[in-house]
Order: C-alpha cells, then structure tokens, then sequence
C-alpha cells in the first residue's frame, strides 16, 4: 500500500496546474486516479455549484452513465458525498438499500459496486470523486485511502483554479473601471475647455446627458471623446 500510496502521490505531483484550463487538469487527475485504484474500472469528478452538480471529467464511460443516473434523479452515493461530506461505498449494487432505485437502474447499467469520496476544499465540500467496478465487492481499504488521497488533490486544483479565475476577473474589472475613469476624465476636459466650467460642472453635464438619453456615462463620456458631442445637448 505505502508504495502505490508513493506512486499516486509522484504523478499527481508531476500534473501541472499553472496555465492550463482547469477541465485538462480534471482530465489529467481523474485518469491518474482510476490507474491508482486497484478496484476501480472508471472514474469521475463531481463538482456542485450552486446546489448543481454535474461531470467535470470522467474516464470510462460506465462512471458518466451512473452519474447521469444520479444527476436526474437528484441523489445517489456521488451527490450525496458531494454534499455531505461522506464517503460512500456500495458493496453491491443489487443488494443496495440506502438509494433503490438508483441502485437498480446503475445494476442494470453494468455497475457492481462504487466508491464515492467527498472533496473537501477549505472547511466546505465542493464535490465528489467518484470510483465505479463492474464486480460486487470492488473496492477495498487500499482503495479508500488511495481515493481520498486524489480526492484531496483535486479539491486543491479546483480551489486553485477558481481562486484564479476571481483574481483574473478582479483584475478584468479594475481594468474596465480604470478605462471608463479615463474616457470620463477626456470628456470632462472638453466640456471643460469647450464651456469654460469647472470639473464639477462638466460632470454635471456628462450625468445630465447620460439620465437624458437613458445611456450609460462611459458611452456618453465615450461619444463625446470620439465625435465631439454631447449626447442630448
């Protein structure tokens, strides 16, 4: 166990998570997990967002279809772990209890047994790892310690990823405020220049002409720059 534990522990540190596109990186981890596990035959990523749960990378078809099943039923050991927190494991889906009618329909797809792994990210569960065999009885404590250790990865890649797309939008927006300050501050001097006013009193006008023509005052500020007028005027 400690050298698979080894082995699982030098890939996920060789996935590369700068500069990629967080769904490559899913992709990358959620292969390099089913290879980790001795008992898993697919294997997939559930993310919820805003109570929404869907498939953010899978490898082998028979983890989508059960996910599927899960996601249209809106419960099942995947959503479950994802919000609770839990770690879930079906012995054998024939026999399962806890969720009946998925259990049925995931048999009758060919699922014997799963494996489903909360992702804990910063005192919060944003997902589950999910692990599915085709044999009752698949999954064994190798397999739970193995997949809670990709799990915990994941959860840091998913963090990681959205923390950089916030700063990449917080930057975005600074950017946007800053060019719309500027084509305000120019048509501010012209009006300035043009009508002898103070800078109190061009804005005044720029306002003025913005509630006038029901346009927002970058757009108004933005004509005036471009085509020397005033909107409304």
């Amino acid at each position: 166990m400690s050298e698979t534990l080894g082995d699982l522990h030098r890939e996920l540190a060789r996935v590369v998570l700068a500069d990629r596109e967080l769904p490559d990186v899913l992709t990358e981890v959620v292969q390099i997990a089913r290879r980790a596990l001795p008992g898993s035959e697919a294997t997939s990523i559930t993310l919820i967002r805003d109570d929404k749960a869907f498939t953010a990378a899978f490898d082998g078809q028979l983890a989508m279809d059960a996910d599927e099943l899960q996601y249209e039923r809106g419960y099942g050991p995947c959503l479950d772990a994802g919000r609770a927190g839990e770690l879930f494991l079906v012995t054998d889906m024939r026999t399962e209890h806890r969720w009946p009618d998925y259990a049925r329909h995931a048999a009758a797809r060919g699922v014997g047994s799963s494996l489903s792994v909360p992702l804990p990210f910063q005192g919060a569960t944003i997902g589950a790892l999910n692990n599915y065999a085709t044999t009752a009885g698949a999954f064994g404590d190798d397999d739970v310690a193995l997949g809670q250790e990709a799990a915990a990865f994941v959860a840091i890649a998913v963090g990681n990823a959205e923390a950089a797309a916030r700063a990449t939008q917080d930057v975005t927006n600074m950017r946007t405020a800053m060019l719309s300050r500027s084509v305000i501050e120019q048509a501010k001097g012209i009006l300035m220049e043009r009508y002898k006013v103070t800078a109190e009193q061009a804005f005044t006008l720029l306002t003025h002409a913005s509630q006038r023509s029901n346009v927002k005052l970058r757009d108004v500020a933005e004509e005036l720059a471009m085509t020397g007028v005033l909107r409304g005027s």
